[in-house]
C-alpha cells in the first residue's frame, strides 16, 4: 500500500524514513518532492569507442559541478548522470519509488531509466538517469524540484535488505552522482 502524507510524516517523525534536508512544504499527498544537486557525470564519447559493462572503465564519465550560477545544460538526445540533494534511508519494511515531476517530464525531461525502486535498507543519495527527449536544451538548475518519491510498505520485513553482504550492493551510501558499476557484478 503506498503511504500518505500523514503516513509518511509520522515514519519521518519516528526516524524510519529519512529524507535530509526536507522542508515540510514538500511532502505532497502521496509523495515527497526532491531536489536536483549539484554534481553530475557526464560520458567522455572520445574515450572508449563502445561500452563494455562486464569491465571497469575508467574515465568513461568525468565530473561536472554545477552552480545557481553556472547550471547544467542537458542537450537533446544527451544522457547524463545527476544527483538528488537529498540523503534518502528507509527501513526494512519499506520500498520507495522515484518518478519525475510532470511538469518537466511535459518538457522532456526524465530522470531515470530503470532505477525507479529504492530497495528498503539503502541510505545514500539517489543518482539521477538524465535524459532530454526534447529538441531544444534543458537548464538543471541545483536546487529545483527534480522528482518525487513515493514509499510503500512491504507485507514484511525483508530477509535481505539494500547493502546485505549476500547481495554485492554496489551503491550503499553513495554522496555523488555515481557512475554503473556493473562491473562488480558476480559472473557465472
Amino acid at each position: 500500500m503506498v503511504l500518505s502524507d500523514r503516513s509518511i510524516k509520522l515514519e519521518m517523525a519516528a526516524g524510519r524514513i529519512v529524507i535530509e534536508p526536507c522542508d515540510p512544504d514538500d511532502i505532497q499527498p502521496s509523495s515527497v518532492d526532491l531536489h536536483l544537486g549539484s554534481d553530475f557525470q557526464v560520458f567522455r564519447n572520445s574515450r572508449y569507442p563502445y561500452i563494455d559493462p562486464a569491465r571497469e572503465m575508467p574515465g568513461l564519465t568525468e565530473p561536472v559541478v554545477a552552480s545557481a550560477e553556472e547550471p547544467f545544460v542537458l542537450h537533446p538526445s544527451e544522457f547524463a548522470l545527476g544527483t538528488t540533494l537529498e540523503r534518502i534511508a528507509l527501513p526494512d519494511d519499506i520500498v520507495g519509488r522515484l518518478e519525475g515531476k510532470s511538469s518537466l517530464g511535459r518538457l522532456g525531461l526524465l530522470i531515470h531509466s530503470t532505477a525507479g525502486y529504492v530497495d528498503p535498507g539503502w541510505d545514500g543519495r539517489l543518482t539521477l538517469e538524465l535524459s532530454n527527449v526534447a529538441n531544444l536544451p534543458i537548464l538543471l538548475v541545483p536546487g529545483m524540484k527534480i522528482g518525487q518519491i513515493s514509499f510503500a510498505k512491504m507485507t514484511s520485513e525483508v530477509d535481505r535488505p539494500y547493502g546485505h553482504p549476500d547481495l554485492g550492493s554496489k551503491y550503499l551510501g553513495q554522496d555523488a552522482a555515481t557512475p554503473s558499476r556493473m562491473y562488480l557484478n558476480r559472473r557465472p
